[in-house]
């Protein structure tokens, strides 16, 4: 028994779609607040401290972007510097929306820190990352931890680490994802979300890379407590992400839908609402005359039938009501009384 009041916590996953660009940046904050989404979230780097020289693009990366520039180098171009990121927090409070960015080095957990945030978010690549994970633990922030590409082993390390670092495991959520850019339908494995709840015992939720936002929504139905999803200005901008993430107004019809289920969900418990009460006595039968009936004539089969409305005797005392006398007469149609 019992009723899930907790409110969904809605991330409208900006990450690097602004290209590189402040202008955009800004322009992304306002979309997600006007969307509906609790929190916009960026992604913050040094990408010459995330990314060696010889490290390849994903086969996702050159398929949006090409191959010719290297993966540092598309990284540089589309990474906001730094100094950008206290005046987008400032932009997102005077906006009235959540503030996030995902750091990917110490450099940036530390400054992120000293601007504060509701959570730190560890992306999934970092889940294997040791002096990460202790450098945002020391920090004492909730942590979102995004699973993709795990199997528990990785999970329950990273968990460790955490829990040596002084983090209580109600500080932490888990987020299942799959980091294939978009993901196919048939590995996205929802279930498994709910599989991290009972293993680990922790909050979970859902960092959704489908190409479009119906498996978010079932994550909201299977009990996640926090959903993220990629958007864009425009899906047709140069960039690894845009085409993968969701227009403004499919991130608006996200959020809603996200709101339509969560208020759906209720409790466990099964009764009438009061909304359908009304309609008991519309749509349910009772006991009826199905010919006129003189005092005194014995009710049977013969003589009675079930028929709306259902403000009479209710068909379930049928057999309580054939075999005794008509109390007085009775028209056809006319509810029957005992």
């Amino acid at each position: 028994m019992g009723t899930n009041k907790q409110r969904v916590i809605v991330i409208a996953e900006a990450g690097v779609n602004h290209n590189g660009n402040y202008d955009m940046a800004v322009e992304m904050i306002h979309v997600a607040k006007n969307a509906g989404a609790d929190y916009v979230k960026f992604q913050t780097a040094v990408p010459e401290l995330v990314i060696s020289t010889f490290a390849p693009k994903a086969e996702y990366q050159k398929a949006t972007t090409g191959e010719a520039e290297s993966q540092l180098e598309m990284c540089k171009a589309i990474h906001l510097p730094l100094s950008a990121y206290k005046s987008l927090k400032e932009e997102c409070r005077k906006c009235g929306i959540g503030f996030m960015s995902t750091p990917f080095d110490l450099v940036s957990i530390d400054l992120l820190n000293d601007l504060g945030q509701d959570y730190f978010k560890i992306p999934s690549g970092e889940i294997t990352n040791l002096p990460y994970l202790r450098r945002i633990a020391k920090t004492g922030i909730p942590v979102i931890m995004s699973t993709g590409m795990s199997d528990y082993g990785d999970i329950e390390k990273a968990l460790n680490v955490l829990y040596a670092e002084g983090m209580k495991r109600e500080q932490i959520t888990l987020l299942h994802c799959n980091t294939q850019y978009p993901t196919p339908y048939c590995d996205v494995n929802l279930r498994a979300m709910n599989g991290l709840k009972t293993r680990f015992g922790v909050k979970v939720g859902y960092s959704d890379h489908t190409p479009g936002y119906e498996v978010t929504i079932a994550a909201v139905a299977l009990g996640a407590e926090v959903v993220e999803k990629h958007f864009t200005l425009d899906k047709n901008l140069p960039g690894p992400d845009h085409k993968a993430s969701l227009s403004p107004q499919e991130l608006a019809e996200m959020v809603q839908c996200v709101r339509n289920v969560e208020i759906s969900m209720g409790s466990d418990i099964k009764f009438a609402s009061p909304s359908e009460t009304p309609n008991k006595d519309i749509a349910r039968k009772s006991i009826v005359a199905s010919r006129a009936i003189k005092a005194g004539e014995i009710l049977s089969e013969q003589n009675i039938a079930v028929k709306r409305p259902g403000n009479g005797i209710s068909p379930m005392l049928w057999d309580k009501v054939v075999g005794t006398a008509a109390v007085r007469d009775f028209d056809y149609d006319e509810l029957i009384e005992i």
